[in-house]
C-alpha cells in the first residue's frame, strides 16, 4: 500500500519479538532484517537498507549451508538495491553470484533461476547493452514458459 512507515513500525515490533525469542543466528532473524531493508530500499533510504541486507546475510552465512538458496536471495536483494542506486557495476556482481548459488542448488527450470536472469537483464537494459539485456531475458523466458502454466 506504500505505507512505508507503517510497515515499518510493524516489522520492527516482529523484530524485536524475534531478538528475544530466538538465538542470534536463527535464520527468521536474517528474514526480519531482510523485511527491513526492503522497505528502506522501497523509500529510496539505500545506505539503511544496505545496513540490513547486510546483516541478514551475515546471519545466513553462519545458519545455513553454503549453497542454500536463502543466501541466493540475499545476493539478489543487494543487487536490487545496488540497481536501484544506479550502480550497475555492484548490481550485476551481486547479482551473479546469486544466480551461481541458484544453478547449484535449484532444478534448471525453477522459476527463481528466470528470475536471477531477468534481473542481470534489467541491468545491462538500464546500461544500455540491449543485445546482452536480451540475451537475458531470453533464457528467463525460455525458463518461464517450461516451468508456468501458459
Amino acid at each position: 500500500m506504500g505505507d512505508y512507515s507503517k510497515a515499518l513500525e510493524f516489522y520492527e515490533k516482529a523484530h524485536k519479538i524475534y531478538e528475544k525469542a530466538l538465538p542470534s543466528n536463527h535464520p527468521d532473524l536474517a528474514t526480519s532484517h531482510n523485511n527491513i531493508g526492503t522497505v528502506y530500499n522501497n523509500m529510496g533510504d539505500y545506505s539503511k537498507a544496505l545496513e540490513f541486507y547486510e546483516k541478514a546475510h551475515k546471519i545466513d552465512e553462519k545458519a545455513l549451508p553454503p549453497n542454500h538458496p536463502d543466501l541466493a536471495s540475499s545476493y539478489n536483494n543487494i543487487g536490487e538495491l545496488y540497481r536501484n542506486m544506479g550502480d550497475y557495476s555492484k548490481a550485476l556482481e551481486f547479482y551473479e553470484k546469486s544466480l551461481k548459488l541458484r544453478e547449484k542448488a535449484l532444478p534448471p527450470n525453477h522459476p527463481h533461476l528466470a528470475s536471477s536472469y531477468n534481473n542481470i537483464g534489467l541491468v545491462y537494459d538500464n546500461m544500455g547493452d540491449y543485445s546482452k539485456a536480451l540475451e537475458f531475458y531470453e533464457k528467463a523466458l525460455k525458463i518461464r514458459e517450461k516451468a508456468l502454466p501458459p
